[in-house]
């Protein structure tokens, strides 16, 4: 195994047990390396720090795994890991739930690997070099421990190339996803489309948010913008929401929600899916007098990076205030951010404002986060990327 020795005063961070080391930190490497080989990490004294994967191209050259020089990352470690992360979500699955994150990547000490449940049938998306090398055993494993029907491959991830790394699509294993897999979450019937639905399939990121939110919905008229497949609209529902209203800018999405929403036996007729940009559409409420009891917005990243996080905050303002906009007194507001360059303090600071923007006071009185099947590795702070508020207008 190749030694890569780390600057003097480098080792501080992988002391702490965080997973990544970047490329500025590298001093030597001796002896000759593959993207994707496994290496020994040392410090510039010869010290052994940890084993990770190294990756010449990538911004993140190093990616640890273990730290303990007793603990090979070997196949029965690859295996373990896997078959720890699946065991702590099994008390999540159930008849009303059938669909979870399995593996988080660096929060499950599997950098570059997250794998999602949807009732039969796994979304696997592998991010790295070195898990990529390693797919037959992943594969194995998650059909032993999992008895999935089959296993595919959603890596058309843009992560994929900052690890100089194709897009990789299509079946891993067993039988091919039918075109709608239908799962359940908190009771309520979903069909998603796995092959080429967004990022994994779906976002059982927001299951417990969505059940929050719901609870607040009963009697009320309700906006679900970047709506998706319906979530926050079939959980309003759920929970006796008069009327709601569903914005996003896919044609698939909204064809997908109304199919959910048959399947669910909801009151279509208190229902409207409006296929449009959720800002212009924004607006257009607003000229026309329209208000909300009840707004969520869920946006997509808008802080792919720190770079452009100064334009991200200007984005969220702008979105918050135009929501808020609509809400007269006692209104409520459900907002998210799945940056992970944002942080929850930067939020309230966003919303507050946007607030001022909208000539609006407001209270903070529920503040959101991602599910347990999103764990936060305290080594690790990066693998918190959502947050969410919810306030009332007063």
């Amino acid at each position: 195994m190749v030694d890569i020795l780390l600057k003097k005063g480098k080792e501080k961070a992988v002391l702490q047990r965080h997973p990544w080391i970047f490329s500025g930190a590298i001093d030597k490497i001796k002896g000759k390396t593959a993207n994707g080989d496994l290496v020994c990490v040392r410090s510039a004294k010869h010290d052994f720090l940890a084993y990770g994967f190294y990756n010449a191209e990538s911004r993140v050259a190093l990616r640890l795994l273990s730290w303990d020089q007793s603990q090979l990352p070997n196949e029965d470690w690859l295996r373990q890991k896997i078959g720890t992360a699946v065991k702590n979500r099994a008390h999540l699955l159930s008849a009303a739930n059938n669909t979870c994150r399995l593996i988080f990547s660096e929060s499950d000490f599997l950098p570059g690997l997250i794998v999602d449940q949807f009732a039969d049938y796994l979304s696997v998306q592998i991010l790295t070099t070195g898990m990529d090398r390693l797919k037959p055993i992943i594969i194995d494993e998650l059909q032993k421990q999992t008895g999935a029907k089959g296993i595919f491959d959603k890596s058309d991830n843009s992560a994929r190339a900052h690890d100089g790394l194709e897009d990789a699509k299509g079946l891993l294993w067993g039988q091919m996803p039918p075109e709608f897999v239908e799962v359940k979450e908190n009771g309520i019937v979903y069909r998603i489309n796995i092959a080429d639905g967004q990022k994994s399939g779906f976002y059982c990121d927001q299951r417990v948010n969505r059940e929050v939110v719901a609870r607040y919905a009963k009697d009320k008229s309700v906006l679900d913008c970047f709506c998706y497949s319906g979530g926050f609209t079939l959980n309003a529902f759920a929970q006796g929401a008069k009327a709601v209203t569903s914005v996003d800018s896919s044609a698939l999405a909204i064809e997908t929600l109304k199919q959910n929403m048959a399947l669910n036996n909801f009151d279509t007729n208190a229902h409207q899916a409006i296929q449009n940009d959720v800002n212009k559409q924004l607006r257009t409420f607003k000229e026309d007098g329209k208000t909300f009891d009840l707004i969520v917005l869920d946006p997509p990243k808008y802080a792919p990076s720190r770079s452009a996080l100064d334009r991200a905050a200007r984005a969220y303002k702008d979105l918050n205030r135009l929501g808020m906009q609509l809400l007269e007194k006692g209104g409520l507001l459900a907002t998210f951010s799945c940056s992970g360059a944002v942080d929850i303090e930067t939020f309230k600071q966003i919303i507050a404002w946007a607030a001022l923007d909208a000539d609006k006071e407001v209270q903070i009185i529920h503040q959101f986060t991602q599910p347990e099947d999103h764990p936060l590795r305290s080594s690790f702070p990066e693998g918190e990327y959502l947050k969410g508020l919810l306030c009332r207008i007063c």
